[in-house]
């Protein structure tokens, strides 16, 4: 198979979707030396990195080529534009093609599988920005329309697609759940001033959906409690709708015990983990929730949301808590000061977080281009023209 793999957020400061497909093309390149991988450090119009062709996950493997590295941000609009039919000679003529970014480009030939990550976007729209919203469901609802194959990466994220759009053919869906990047005996980078095993940590994009105003108002209780109360340690780039989030902090008074990091590389983040005392994170909405597994993975204590797809990665190992409800935060947090209550999730998450992998990933990965090689294509371009009356 010739397997053309979207690989555009794997470069600097990237994020959920941009792990998913750098963890998941080296775990496919490790496992496969007989099929042929064309890598696109630009692919579609819904994510652009100026440095692409240096910055994106390169692969030393003869089994890899990249392709359209030099394209400026103009020939990338123009190659990649969704109202036309996609050189897949250009390409390099591949068998499949995976998206990982959103996008949903159209392909004659070629066999075109699309990474679904959440319908947030839809569900919660007042928590993202109407660019990212409109990005998103163009993708998605194109995706519904031509996709050879939906791989989703949580069972929640696959049933919600497939109550918005339900004629799309269930036997067309696959979920493959994520794995965690870290492992004992990784590089860690401890962080001055922190003292290991003394504050709450919180990890992801400073976005609205991550509810971060809600677990502070609820920290900002949890400190009034206690006379030496733990820091909170903030982890993240900046996403979208808290620009001002620095000036609520200072508001309501919390500016001596929170510590911004922004974002940190893996081996700070490696130390952040494992050192301490809890990991929060109370998420509105998630299509899987890789950080809390990758905490679980490193035997840290987590508190977590009861909604959307949380319980299939935390199980029975974590601590859940209603987002919606401040109050229930707080008690959480309480809670979570009990050391033996700590350490029994401590143990538990490791043991929850060996029920994913990146490997096993891999391989279903690969059935699933297997299969879809297997099935006729989903929608011809003459019949896409008749559903959009374009003729």
């Amino acid at each position: 198979m010739k397997i053309g793999f979207d690989i555009s957020q794997t470069g600097k400061a990237k994020a959920g979707c941009g792990y998913f497909a750098d963890s998941l093309i080296k775990h496919l390149v490790n496992c496969d030396n007989n099929n042929e991988y064309l890598l696109y450090s630009a692919f579609g119009n819904t994510f652009w990195d100026t440095e692409h062709g240096t910055s994106t996950c390169r692969l030393n493997k003869t089994n890899c080529t990249y392709i359209l590295d030099n394209l400026s941000h103009h020939e990338s609009l123009a190659f990649w534009d969704t109202s036309a039919e996609i050189d897949e000679e250009r390409l390099g003529n591949p068998d499949i093609v995976h998206s990982n970014n959103f996008s949903c480009p159209r392909f004659t030939s070629a066999r075109f599988v699309y990474t679904l990550y959440d319908l947030s976007f839809l569900d919660h729209p007042e928590c993202t920005s109407e660019e990212n919203r409109w990005n998103c469901f163009n993708g998605v609802f194109h995706a519904a329309m031509q996709a050879d194959l939906i791989i989703a990466i949580s069972e929640y994220s696959r049933q919600r697609f497939l109550e918005i759009f339900p004629h799309f053919p269930i036997e067309r869906t696959r979920v493959v759940y994520l794995g965690s990047r870290f492992q004992d005996g990784d590089l860690e980078k401890p962080v001055a001033d922190l003292e290991p095993n003394n504050f709450w940590l919180s990890v992801g994009t400073l976005e609205p959906r991550k509810n971060l105003r809600r677990t502070l108002f609820a920290y900002k209780k949890y400190i009034d409690i206690y006379n030496d109360p733990k820091p909170l340690v903030l982890v993240g780039g900046q996403g979208w709708l808290e620009d001002d989030l620095e000036s609520f902090i200072v508001n309501i008074g919390l500016t001596k015990h929170i510590r911004r990091l922004g974002y940190v590389d893996d081996d700070t983040l490696n130390w952040l983990y494992k050192n301490c005392w809890a990991f929060v994170y109370p998420s509105i909405y998630e299509g899987f929730g890789l950080p809390v597994l990758e905490a679980m993975s490193l035997g840290t204590a987590v508190l977590t949301s009861n909604t959307t797809s949380l319980p299939e990665v935390g199980g029975d190992a974590v601590l859940y808590v209603d987002p919606t409800n401040e109050d229930d935060i707080l008690a959480k947090f309480v809670k979570l000061n009990d050391s033996e209550l700590r350490n029994i999730l401590k143990i538990n998450s490791q043991k929850q977080a060996k029920k994913f992998s990146w490997p096993n990933a891999a391989k279903q990965v690969m059935q699933a281009y297997i299969d879809v090689l297997k099935l006729p294509k989903k929608t011809s371009v003459k019949e896409l023209k008749k559903q959009f009356y374009m003729i």
